[in-house]
C-alpha cells in the first residue's frame, strides 16, 4: 500500500501463530537511488516480500539497506532468506542492545519469558519454543543510534524507544513527516495505542514521550498498520494517561 510518495506498507499474513492470524505491516522508504526496508517478517515469508516489492513498483535490487527494529521473531524471520535472494551486498543495521541477538549471540528463550509462557496452551508453548530454539541469524553491518539521522531516502532519524524489547528502535521519515514506530504503539480497533505487549511497560510508556519532539502527520504501525487522524494530539494524550 502507498502511503506516500517514496513510503510502501506492506501487509503481510501469517495464519495460526500460537492460534490466531496475524497481519504485519514492514515498511520500504525509497528514491530513485536506493530503498531500505524496514523489518523482515516471519520466517518462511521470503517470497511474500519479494511479490510486495513487486506490487509496490520498487525492484528489489534497489534494496541496499535492511533496518531491524528489534530482535523478534516476526520481525527478523526472513532477514538471513531476503539477502540471499540478492545478488547485491545489502547492509543490515540495528540498535546495539538488538545486535547480539540477531546475530544469535544471546539466547531468545529467558526465565522471563518462560514464566509468561506456563499458561499458555501446551501446543503453543511446544510450537514457540521450537521456533525460539532456532532463531535466524544474521551479521548486523552496522550499529544505529538515537538521534542519528541516516542520510537515505530523504533522511531517516533513528528514535530509541526500549520497553517492548531491550534495545527496540522507532523510525521517524523526515520527508514526509512519518514515524515508522515498529512495536512502539499499535493501531487497535482504529485507535492507535501503547503496545500493551511488552518487557516493560513503564519503560515503554516513558519512551513515547520521545515522538512529542517530532511533526507526525503518519504513522506506521508495525501490528495495526496505517494511522494519521490528529497524530501529534494522539500520541500527547498517550504521552499522559
Amino acid at each position: 500500500m502507498k502511503v506516500t510518495t517514496g513510503i510502501e506498507m506492506f501487509e503481510i499474513e501469517r495464519k495460526n501463530f500460537l492460534g490466531q492470524d496475524v497481519i504485519i505491516h514492514p515498511t520500504v522508504i525509497s528514491d530513485n537511488a536506493m530503498a531500505v526496508l524496514i523489518d523482515t517478517g516471519f520466517s518462511g515469508q521470503k517470497d511474500i516480500f519479494l511479490e510486495e516489492f513487486e506490487k509496490a513498483s520498487v525492484p528489489f535490487e534497489l534494496l541496499k539497506k535492511i533496518i531491524i527494529t528489534h530482535h523478534h521473531l516476526d520481525h527478523t524471520g526472513s532477514l538471513p532468506s531476503i539477502l540471499e535472494e540478492s545478488h547485491h551486498k545489502i547492509q543490515v543495521l540495528s540498535n546495539e542492545l538488538e545486535k547480539p541477538y540477531i546475530q544469535g549471540e544471546k539466547d531468545l528463550i529467558t526465565k522471563e519469558l518462560l514464566a509468561q509462557m506456563e499458561s499458555w496452551p501446551e501446543q503453543w508453548r511446544i510450537d514457540f519454543q521450537s521456533e525460539l530454539s532456532n532463531p535466524p541469524k544474521t551479521i548486523v553491518h552496522k550499529i544505529v543510534t538515537d538521534g542519528e539521522e541516516l542520510p537515505y531516502c530523504g533522511g531517516i532519524v533513528v528514535i530509541n524507544t526500549p520497553g517492548h524489547s531491550i534495545g527496540h528502535i522507532s523510525l521517524y521519515h523526515k520527508q514526509s513527516k512519518t514515524l515508522i514506530a515498529a512495536d512502539a504503539m499499535v493501531v487497535q480497533d482504529g485507535m492507535l495505542e501503547l503496545n500493551q505487549q511488552s518487557m516493560d511497560i513503564e519503560l515503554s510508556q516513558k519512551s513515547l514521550n520521545k515522538f512529542t519532539q517530532y511533526d507526525i502527520e503518519t504513522v506506521i504501525c508495525y501490528h495495526g498498520g496505517l494511522f494519521n487522524e490528529n497524530v501529534n494530539e494522539c500520541i500527547a494524550k498517550l504521552v499522559l494517561s
